[in-house]
C-alpha cells in the first residue's frame, strides 16, 4: 500500500488532504511525505514513525541523540554527506554500527560503507527524518564554511571554488549573496534567534543572540555593508532607495532542509542603517506540552486550566522570556477540528495550519480591540489576543472571556500575583477581574549547562542558604566550564522556568474585596504555589542548570536571610 492510502487508512490524513497534497506534488516535484509536512497535514516524526513501522524496523528521533565520537569517527564526513547517513552509535564489544537514514533501502550506500569498515562491523540501520539528517550532520561533524573564501573573493576577484561547493551544487552567484546566505545558514545552524548588523565608523559587527545572550561572531571592514545591507533589503521586501526611515520586512527560505522565516528591521543610526532580523524556526518554536519538562503536577494544573470552558489564561514575563512559545504551545495541545481558534498577533510569527491568524498593523487597519470586535463575529472558541496594552484591549478580552469564551493572552510584569495589580493600573476592575481569570503563568528562560563540560561541586555556606538546603547534606551542584560542543560558552539550549497560579473560589474572593498583595501570596502559596526561584532552584539541584544562571534571571536576594 502507498504512504498515502496508509496514512488516510490510518485516520493520520482525510482523502481530501491527500489529493490536495498529490496536486501540490505534481507542481514541485518533491516526495509525498515531505510535502504532507510542508501543507502542515502531518509532523516529520509521524511520517517517520509509520513509514519505519510499515517496513518493520526502528525509527529514530535525532533530536534525542548525543553525538557518538567514535561512531563519527569511522564513517568520514563527506561519505555521510554524499549517502545521506549518520552513525549515531558505535559497539566496540559486539563490533555494531547503528546508522541513521532516510532511506533504508539504499543498498548501495550500505555495501560501500560495509567495504569501507573492512566487513569486520555489523551494520544496523534505522529510520530518521530527511530533514533532520541534513541538520544534524551538520551538527556533529562540524560544518564548514567558506566564509573567509568569499570575503577573498570579494577583495581581490578570484574566484573561490571552495566556498561553491558549500553552495550545493548550485551555478556560481554572486559572491555578496552567498556571504549573505552563508551568514544566515551559520545563524541558523548555531541557534541564533536574532542576527544583530551593527555598521561602527569604520567597521562592521555581526552578533548572534544564542540562547538569549549576545555573542559577538565576526567583524568586517565597512566597505562590505552596503551590499549586504542592499542584499538583505532586497530578499526582505524592503525598499532599497530608503535609508533614513525604518524599515520592516520579511525573507523566507528552505535552510537545513527546512522552511525557515526571518523577521528583518532596519533603523537608521549615525553610522548608516542597523539591521536586526529574528529567526522564526517553527519547528524549533512550537514545543508539545509533554516536551516542556513541566512538573507533572504543573502539566496536571495546566490541562485542568484549559479543560474550564469560558475565562482568560494569561502569560506573563519580560520581552524574550518564551510567551509566545508557551501560548502557541498551549493553543496546538486544543487545536482539532473540533473548535474554532482565532488569533491577533503582532505580528504573527509562526503560522499554524487551522488556527486563523491575523496580524494588527496599520497597514491591516486592525488593532487589538478592533480585532477582538470583528473576530467576535466569527463564531470563535477560543481567542488568543497577542498583549494586553492599553484599557480598550483589557476590557474587549474580559468581554470575550464573560461571554463565553476562553481568551489566552500576555501581560508584562514580574510575577504571576503582579497580574492583578497591572490589571487594575490599567483600568480593570477587580469585580470584573473575579470569576474570569482561570490562571496566571510566569516564565523565564534559563540556559541547559552542557552536557559535555559542566562540572560538579560542593556548593559554599553562602550558596546552600540561598539552595534552602543544609551544608552538612554535602550536595552536588554543577557550574559551567565551556567546550567546542557549547561553543566555550558552558550552556547548549533553553528551559523554562514557570509560575503557575491557578485561580479558584478563594482567590476570586479576595480579589473581589481587593486584598493586599501578601494576603494573596500567603493563600496562593499555602494552596501551593511554586515561585520562579523555588523551580530554578529545583532545576539547579536536578543539574540542568547553574545558580549563576537562575541568578541571572530571578531576583534570589530575599532567600539570604
Amino acid at each position: 500500500m502507498r504512504l498515502g492510502e496508509l496514512m488516510v487508512q490510518q485516520g493520520l490524513i482525510s482523502q481530501d488532504q491527500l489529493r490536495i497534497a498529490l496536486m501540490e506534488q505534481e507542481q514541485n516535484n518533491i516526495p509525498l511525505g515531505r510535502q504532507l509536512v510542508r501543507l502542515g497535514f502531518v509532523t516529520e516524526a509521524m511520517v517517520r514513525d509509520l513509514v519505519a513501522h510499515t517496513i518493520g524496523q526502528e525509527s529514530v528521533d535525532l533530536a534525542t541523540v548525543i553525538a557518538d565520537n567514535e561512531a563519527l569517527k569511522l564513517v568520514p564526513q563527506d561519505f555521510a554527506r554524499r549517502h545521506h547517513l549518520l552513525p549515531i552509535a558505535f559497539d566496540d564489544a559486539a563490533k555494531s554500527l547503528v546508522v541513521a537514514m532516510a532511506d533504508m533501502f539504499n543498498v548501495v550506500a550500505l555495501d560501500q560503507l560495509r567495504a569501507m569498515l573492512g566487513g569486520q562491523i555489523q551494520i544496523k540501520p534505522v529510520l530518521a527524518a530527511e530533514a533532520q539528517l541534513e541538520e544534524y550532520i551538520d551538527q556533529f561533524y562540524g560544518y564548514e564554511l567558506s566564509v573567509d573564501g568569499i570575503l577573498r573573493e570579494i577583495e581581490t576577484g578570484e574566484i573561490d571554488y571552495g566556498s561553491l561547493q558549500t553552495a550545493a551544487g548550485e551555478e556560481y552567484t554572486q559572491p555578496v549573496v552567498r556571504l549573505v546566505g552563508a551568514l544566515l545558514m551559520d545563524a541558523v545552524k548555531r541557534g541564533a534567534s536574532d542576527i544583530h548588523f551593527e555598521p561602527e565608523y569604520a567597521f562592521l559587527r555581526i552578533r548572534y543572540r544564542i540562547d538569549g545572550v549576545l555573542q559577538q561572531i565576526r567583524s568586517l571592514h565597512k566597505s562590505y555593508w552596503p551590499g549586504i545591507a542592499v542584499r538583505l533589503k532586497v530578499i526582505s521586501g524592503m525598499d532599497i532607495a530608503e535609508t533614513r526611515s525604518p524599515q520592516d520586512g520579511r525573507i523566507n527560505i528552505t535552510l537545513c532542509g527546512r522552511t525557515i522565516d526571518f523577521r528583518v528591521a532596519s533603523h537608521p543610526t549615525i553610522h548608516g542603517e542597523n539591521i536586526v532580523l529574528r529567526v522564526l524556526d517553527r519547528e524549533k518554536s512550537i514545543i508539545p506540552l509533554d516536551r516542556m519538562q513541566l512538573r507533572p503536577e504543573v502539566l496536571e494544573q495546566l490541562k485542568t486550566m484549559m479543560a474550564r470552558p469560558e475565562g482568560i489564561i494569561i502569560v506573563t514575563g519580560p520581552t524574550g522570556s518564551g510567551k509566545t512559545t508557551t501560548l502557541y504551545s498551549l493553543l496546538s495541545y486544543l487545536n482539532n477540528e473540533s473548535v474554532n481558534i482565532m488569533t491577533l498577533e503582532d505580528p504573527v510569527e509562526y503560522p499554524v495550519t487551522l488556527m486563523r491568524q491575523t496580524s494588527v498593523a496599520e497597514v491591516n487597519k486592525v488593532d487589538f480591540a478592533n480585532g477582538i470586535r470583528s473576530i467576535m463575529r466569527q463564531d470563535p472558541d477560543i481567542i488568543l489576543v497577542g498583549e494586553i496594552r492599553d484599557q480598550e484591549t483589557a476590557e474587549m478580552a474580559f468581554r470575550a472571556a464573560m461571554t463565553g469564551h476562553q481568551v489566552f493572552t500576555t501581560l508584562h510584569t514580574n510575577s504571576a500575583l503582579g497580574t492583578f495589580p497591572r490589571l487594575l493600573d490599567i483600568g480593570i476592575s477587580p469585580e470584573i477581574m473575579s470569576g474570569n481569570v482561570i490562571g496566571v503563568i510566569a516564565q523565564r528562560l534559563v540556559r541547559i549547562l552542557c552536557a559535555h563540560c559542566k562540572e560538579a561541586y560542593e556548593p559554599s555556606e553562602e550558596e546552600c542558604k540561598v539552595l534552602g538546603v543544609s551544608p552538612r547534606d554535602r550536595i552536588k551542584i554543577y557550574h559551567q566550564v565551556g567546550c567546542k560542543y557549547c561553543g566555550y560558552t558552558g550552556y547548549k539550549g533553553r528551559m523554562a522556568i514557570f509560575e503557575l497560579l491557578r485561580v479558584d473560589a478563594d482567590l476570586d474572593a479576595m480579589i473581589a474585596r481587593r486584598a493586599h498583595l501578601d494576603e494573596l501570596r500567603d493563600v496562593a502559596k499555602a494552596k501551593g504555589l511554586k515561585t520562579l526561584a523555588e523551580d530554578g532552584i529545583r532545576r539547579i539541584l536536578e543539574g540542568y542548570t547553574s545558580l549563576a544562571e537562575v541568578a541571572r534571571v530571578v531576583d534570589l536576594t530575599g532567600r539570604v536571610h
